[in-house]
């Protein structure tokens, strides 16, 4: 009995950071989408102003 309790827990805590990495790795995802959005915006505002 305690090596199901045991297993068990160790499968949850394993699914546990295996979902937390995951949470990171698309709030990373979502900040560099961000970023690339805002150069490009950046970058098409330049050309405008270049081009007056």
């Amino acid at each position: 009995m305690s090596t199901r309790i045991l297993s068990l827990t160790v499968v949850l805590v394993a699914s546990t950071f295996a979902l937390a990495s995951c949470g990171n790795t698309i709030r990373g995802m979502g900040r560099d989408t961000a970023n690339t959005v805002n150069a490009t915006q950046q970058a098409g505002q330049d050309v405008g102003n270049a081009a007056k």
